[in-house]
């Protein structure tokens, strides 16, 4: 989730800037570029809608501009070889009696290249690398924290600073947009890059963590952050899209929900908020409600099918029937928070046997009034009836109960009983419309089981 509002970020950055985004894949590590590692790089991107304008580019494509970069920062004395393992960097350092951390060990000891020897940047030792960033202004590092970090690992591949600042430069990149976890590796590749002599860096802005209701960053493990698990639960990318621009951004009007090209328009790095943006999933799902209602019938059905035709929808395949879903869009429409739930409300139109929720079948038929009669009066009323009129089956089911209520003088309530005969439950969808579309003889026949049942 944190990747493709950063994604998205970027997007809108460059959109209305009328610049160029750049897809680039960071695999410095060669063995992370299968075509499952680019797939969840690229797919959630194209579901999204955020298009780019230049790429992908790989960077384990480019190791031969990386080795060129390491060879001239070695040249010029900005970097050095280091043979030393972790354990031997441990053993030095509680030798000097120093807390763990590399303090330059191999900075003078003329370490030769071979292989598993790294190559480390030569930090200044006095003095602060300043970031200016376009969300938290002025952030400053003392350079004698930052210590002599890797830049070419053992195996010869860049590390992420190195081929960063290498790749930015040759890419023309003029706006890094980016996470706030990141925000510690930027002193770094700045040091790198005006070690190169490429002059200004790029603008950098990082972006606040999301967060969850408890203010913990957003875990994989604790979390559902997983935006294709979300897809597949059947939001929409509009509604996403636009839930995600509002984290950490607002508009300057406040309206939230509302076209992307509006979005746009609005959107604007120095209205980005430092502090940390809250995920809620409550607020996600009334934005995605929203944009579900926005939809046509037809628009609707659309987009629905694909969930209720899924192998395991509660139907068989064969009963699955488009036109039910668009007559019914309306109304299903407002009583869901994501397409995933559509299927709910409709599976007793679509499945062959429905199964009694015990509840309401001992309150609305063991206990309802004069429910038997009811079911009786409503089969021989609906036997006469073409079943072409919602109104008119509302007018019968309703007319038994009228008659019946008159007859006993005391209240008979017809619709619940009936409810629960045909749907197995005691509430749903306004029941006269679905009925049409159930049928003349499946409603009897629901009805006729239901009475042997009582």
């Amino acid at each position: 989730m944190g990747s493709a509002r950063t994604a998205l970020f970027n997007w809108l950055f460059a959109r209305h800037h009328g610049g160029e985004m750049v897809l680039r894949v960071e695999d410095t590590d060669a063995s992370l570029k299968t075509q499952e590692y680019v797939d969840a790089i690229i797919e959630p991107l194209k579901w999204l809608g955020l298009d780019w304008d230049a790429g992908p580019y790989f960077q384990s494509e480019r190791r031969d501009r990386h080795a060129a970069a390491v060879e001239q920062l070695l040249a010029g004395g900005a970097a050095y070889f280091c043979d030393l393992t972790r354990a031997e960097i441990e053993e030095r350092s509680a030798a000097a009696g120093l807390p763990v951390g590399y303090r330059g060990w191999s900075r003078d000891r003329d370490v030769a290249d071979g292989p598993g020897v790294v190559v480390r940047f030569r930090c200044p030792d006095e003095g602060t690398t300043v970031v200016n960033d376009v969300v938290r202004r002025q952030v400053s590092f003392p350079n004698e924290s930052l210590e002599d970090f890797v830049i070419r690992r053992g195996d010869g591949s860049p590390t992420f600073h190195l081929a960063n600042a290498v790749d930015d430069y040759d890419m023309g990149i003029s706006h890094v947009i980016r996470g706030e976890d990141l925000l510690n590796t930027t002193p770094r590749v700045q040091l790198i890059w005006h070690a190169l002599g490429y002059g200004p860096p790029p603008a950098y802005a990082h972006l606040p963590l999301l967060v969850n209701a408890k203010r913990q960053k957003l875990s994989k493990r604790r979390d559902d952050v997983s935006l294709d698990s979300y897809r597949r639960s059947g939001y929409l990318p509009e509604a996403m899209v636009n839930y995600l621009a509002l984290l950490g951004w607002g508009p300057p009007d406040e309206v939230e929900i509302r076209p992307l090209d509006e979005i746009v328009a609005l959107f604007d790095l120095d209205a980005v908020k430092p502090a940390a943006a809250f995920f809620d999933p409550a607020r996600l799902d009334h934005i995605n409600s929203s944009y579900i209602k926005s939809l046509t019938p037809e628009q609707f059905a659309d987009r629905a099918e694909p969930f209720l035709t899924d192998p395991e929808a509660p139907w068989p395949a064969q009963r699955y029937d488009r036109e039910t879903v668009r007559v019914l869009a309306g109304e299903i429409q407002q009583r869901i928070a994501h397409l995933g739930e559509a299927a709910g409300w409709i599976d007793w139109i679509l499945c062959p046997d429905i199964t009694y929720d015990e509840k309401a079948w001992h309150k609305s038929i063991v206990k309802g009034r004069a429910a038997a009669e009811v079911l009786e009066a409503v089969e021989a009323r609906l036997a006469d009836d073409d079943f072409s009129s919602a109104a008119r089956l509302e007018a019968i089911v309703m007319g038994v109960g009228d008659e019946l209520t008159e007859s006993i003088g005391a209240r008979v309530r017809s619709q619940p009983p009936v409810r629960v005969a045909l749907s197995g439950t005691g509430a749903g969808l306004p029941l006269w419309e679905p009925m049409r579309l159930l049928g003349k003889d499946e409603t009897l026949r629901r009805i006729r089981a239901a009475r042997e049942r009582l």
